[in-house]
């Protein structure tokens, strides 16, 4: 599969009038689930309204059109919102640009380096972690609006633990209008999917239309997004940021972090689609198009971007089969951004907390964290506990950092904690059993198996074999050891001057294909001998017998 091959240019060789229509109409429905989302996720980012819909226009259509997935619909996502309000907070919108456009320009390296098979190394503990920890800063941050809640002057609010002190502190200043309103909206966004034949109109689109009935004819005190902030309906500018060299330093962790997340929900979604529709997305050439993508989503004004699940799986339900319906919902944004944004102002926050509320919900996976919590193992369950408890104390590079470095280490001691050395026992110390079958082991003779790995978490294990007084020859079974590095080969080679100074003959049988080019590049092969390495247990003890009957001629 070539590193770079948008999907677009293959999908128009077999491309059909009916299949155009399909598209249309898939195009059309998810511009109109995207549109309330866009607006609300650009809310919780902690960024004008409108900027959300320049991220779902430009991002999406570019990702659309340079793709690996013939049905992938990009744009923001509840993914980014957390670190995308705290970049704002630091450094501006300016700082945002900045980092949106790193992080596309780390996401296209990725994809040139071929790198879209290792998002899979990621532990689906920490994916898990971070995405339950995001719903509940989310969850957080709109519990203000969704209570019509009214911090005192001054009060400090950006991170979740701060917010949530806010909150507790302004319990008295409940607004009875603003929860109404939005337990109508959140209400309606619970019961309408259920409902036959109505709901192919999304259910967001419904809440939004009723909670903007209810506050413009009802005497409702309750604020309204035109309340908060200033609505453009300006299409997006294109604009070259300013920068420094600081700022772009500080900014690198926060631009790692968004083109990780980035890549693990494009590949996500695009793993998901695929099975949807029976297709193969072509993964180098999806990460390449996201960060063409957010590059140009920062250049005109938007946030990150990235594969979003559920609007791609709502394209697959409604026929969108090729990347024609990814750019038709950005062009329908485009024709809502110039026709319609005024009209948003008239939105309750209520609302949108309401569908933030669900927004968070759908993505907290909390049934799997549940299942998790109650049949992985201790090392998994406390990696997702501390990768979940530092998004929401702290934040998702930090999460995600801590999370990566926690696994890693409890991986390697569980790989050292499998692999062990057994002792060829032998009864009367002339056989052994192998699998059921007997092997009889030459005098002055000690066998070793290996079952395992051998790296460096267990390197001191492989220098302290237990040589019995008296031997002559030392072999070691490998056929189960899939992999050797450079401090395992370190302890070898101790033991083969042990050896040598003791005048024992070592022999190694069924040496794997990794192990044996590390030996070779290491000059322990030849040193030890090529005669010395036997394909199979048998002729290792044949050729052990050997020697013992040589060194009594002698």
């Amino acid at each position: 599969m070539k590193t770079f091959q948008p999907k677009l240019f293959t999908a128009f060789r077999s491309y059909s009038k009916k299949q155009l229509l399909n598209d249309l109409v898939a195009g059309l429905i998810v511009a109109i689930i995207a549109l309330p989302l866009s607006i609300a996720l650009a809310i919780a980012s902690g960024v004008s309204p409108e900027q959300g819909l320049y991220t779902a226009i430009v991002a999406g259509f570019v990702i659309a059109f340079l793709g690996g997935s013939n049905v992938n619909i990009s744009g923001p996502t509840a993914a980014f919102a957390t670190i995308v309000a705290g970049i704002v907070v630091q450094h501006g919108t300016g700082g945002l640009v900045i980092a949106t456009i790193m992080a596309g320009l780390i996401l296209i390296l990725m994809g040139i380096c071929r790198l879209g098979s290792l998002i899979k190394f990621i532990p689906y503990t920490i994916t898990t972690g971070f995405t339950a920890g995001i719903a509940v800063t989310i969850v957080i941050g709109q519990i203000k609006d969704f209570l019509g809640l009214t911090f005192a002057p001054g009060t400090h609010a950006i991170e979740t633990t701060e917010k949530l002190s806010a909150i507790v502190a302004s319990l008295t200043t409940f607004e009875w209008q603003a929860l109404l309103v939005g337990a109508i909206g959140l209400i309606i966004l619970i019961v309408w999917p259920k409902l036959k034949y109505l709901n192919k109109i999304p259910g967001s689109l419904i809440a939004v239309v009723v909670g903007v009935l209810l506050v413009k004819l009802l005497p409702l005190e309750v604020n309204t997004i035109g309340d908060l902030y200033n609505i453009s309906r300006e299409l997006p500018k294109f604009s070259i940021p300013s920068f420094d060299f600081g700022m772009i330093k500080e900014l690198i962790p926060s631009a790692f972090t968004i083109a990780i997340l980035a890549a693990i929900e494009s590949l996500l979604s695009c793993v998901v689609s695929d099975g949807m529709i029976g297709d193969r997305h072509n993964s180098n050439t999806e990460l390449i198009a996201q960060g063409a993508g957010n590059i140009c989503s920062g250049l005109f004004g938007g946030i990150p971007a990235t594969g979003a699940i559920a609007r791609t799986a709502a394209n697959v339900k409604n026929g969108g089969r090729t990347p024609v319906s990814g750019m038709v919902h950005a062009a329908v944004l485009l024709l809502i951004l110039v026709l319609l944004m005024p009209y948003a102002a008239w939105i309750p926050m209520p609302i949108i907390a309401a569908i933030l509320f669900m927004v968070a919900y759908n993505m907290s996976e909390w049934r799997q964290f549940v299942k998790i919590c109650k049949s992985a193992p201790l090392s998994d369950v406390l990696v997702l506990v501390l990768t979940f408890v530092l998004t929401v104390v702290f934040d998702l590079v930090v999460a995600i950092a801590v999370g990566m470095i926690l696994a890693v280490v409890l991986f390697m001691k569980r790989m050292a904690d499998v692999t062990h050395i057994r002792i060829w026992s032998a009864a009367d110390e002339k056989s052994a059993t192998d699998g059921g079958r007997l092997k009889k082991i030459p005098a002055h003779t000690s066998v070793f198996e290996i079952d395992g790995p051998m790296f460096f978490a267990d390197a001191d294990k492989f220098s302290k074999f237990p040589i019995k007084e008296g031997d002559r020859v030392l072999i070691i079974r490998m056929r189960n050891v899939p992999a050797l590095d450079a401090s395992a080969m370190r302890s070898l080679q101790s033991l083969l001057g042990v050896c040598k100074k003791d005048g024992i003959t070592l022999l190694l049988s069924h040496v794997n294909e990794q192990p044996l080019s590390v030996m070779k590049r290491s000059g322990f092969y030849d040193e030890v001998g090529a005669e010395h390495f036997l394909a199979n247990i048998d002729e290792a003890l044949e050729y052990a017998e050997n020697i013992v009957k040589e060194d009594k001629k002698l």
